[in-house]
């Protein structure tokens, strides 16, 4: 994940840099001009004009300063529920830490929770259902990897299970990475029905029933049944020259690990145009029945200008630009977020991107 923190004050600059050496994330901090000169900082002069730049760059925004501030900042770049990122507020001595804005969805509510521990603060989270300990089936979807639909759904289930209405999840056995998402169910405390797709559209026109549905399939809509769908994963991979499909395929895997899935989960690859020819990128390819597309430095160029990706100066000199893995992955997708930041393997490069 990609955080962004925005301050205003040199005590805010210390609060960030605390949040920035403690979570798992690459961190960019943000700081008003009219703080003295600090090393690895992005200056800025008007708070609107950035973060109107740099609001969808990130999976979440950090801010260090008045609520109210930051309400009138963000309220014209809002979109949708779906996409926008999560955006968490803080006083400049991290008494309180708010949850403002995709708790859910954006995971708002756990980095929340996250940075509340790390600054020893007092986490403020006023989404309904967490108040109430009920899990919400988009917060579900968040942990899972799963897009909620329809939208309007969304509020309509959450309300009904505040109001003790039971939920009936259904799984879909064809889904693929079947026993991955019924084992995550499992830990999150679903029990869940596992259907065929017939039955599955026989149920979902059953009413009086509130029905949560996994799978990646079309089914009829209406105000009983809210779908998760899988959102699709890209991994981009940089590599040596010559490296085997062997090698290719256990970085996949333990990246894949590291997220909490098999490299089956996998929707789609990326690389470098000068990665074309890589036999073992073609194989593995070949092999997991997985799309691959090749980027021009061009195109990846603009992804790293984009979301200002780090850049190892070795393979700039090398093929022309600093960064493949985590540029070829944003290629594929509209709205990004990461999975997993580019790691390093032998002799390969892997980043796991999210499409929003």
């Amino acid at each position: 994940m990609r955080y962004a923190i925005f301050t205003t004050s040199e005590n805010g600059l210390k609060v960030a840099r605390r949040i920035r050496d403690n979570v798992k994330a690459t961190v960019d901090i943000y700081a008003h001009e009219g703080i003295k000169e600090q090393q690895e900082v992005i200056y800025y002069s008007r708070l609107a004009n950035i973060v109107k730049e740099e609001f969808s760059r990130y999976g979440a925004l950090i801010f260090i300063m008045a609520t109210g501030i930051v309400v009138r900042t963000i309220a014209p770049l809002l979109e949708s529920k779906l996409t926008d990122p999560a955006v968490v507020v803080m006083d400049e001595q991290a008494r309180n830490v708010i949850s403002l804005l995709s708790g859910h969805i954006g995971g708002g509510n756990e980095l929340t929770l996250e940075l509340a521990e790390i600054l020893e603060s007092n986490p403020v989270i006023t989404t309904a259902t967490d108040v109430n300990n009920k899990l919400a089936p988009d917060l579900l979807a968040s942990r899972m990897g799963l897009v909620p639909y329809p939208k309007k759904n969304i509020l309509h289930l959450n309300n009904a299970i505040l109001g003790d209405a039971q939920l009936e999840y259904l799984l879909d056995e064809n889904i693929p990475c079947f026993d991955e998402y019924r084992k995550k169910m499992k830990n999150n405390g679903i029990l869940v029905k596992v259907c065929t797709r017939d039955e599955i559209s026989r149920l979902v026109m059953e009413q009086g029933v509130y029905r949560v549905v996994v799978s990646a399939q079309q089914f009829p809509v209406n105000e009983w049944v809210l779908y998760l769908r899988p959102r699709r994963l890209v991994a981009g991979i940089g590599c040596r020259r010559g490296v085997g499909a062997d090698l290719i395929r256990g970085a996949l895997e333990e990246a894949c690990k590291r997220i909490g899935w098999s490299v089956e989960r996998i929707d789609e690859m990326a690389s470098t145009t000068f990665k074309a020819d890589e036999q073992g990128l073609l194989e593995i390819a070949r092999t997991l029945n997985k799309k691959i597309t090749f980027w021009d430095n061009s195109k990846l160029k603009e992804q790293i200008d984009y979301y200002n990706l780090a850049e190892s100066e070795f393979v700039r000199k090398t093929i022309g630009v600093g960064n493949v893995a985590e540029a070829a992955a944003y290629c594929c997708v509209n709205h990004g977020v990461e999975a997993l930041l580019k790691t390093k393997y032998e002799k390969v490069t892997v980043a796991l991107i999210w499409e929003k």
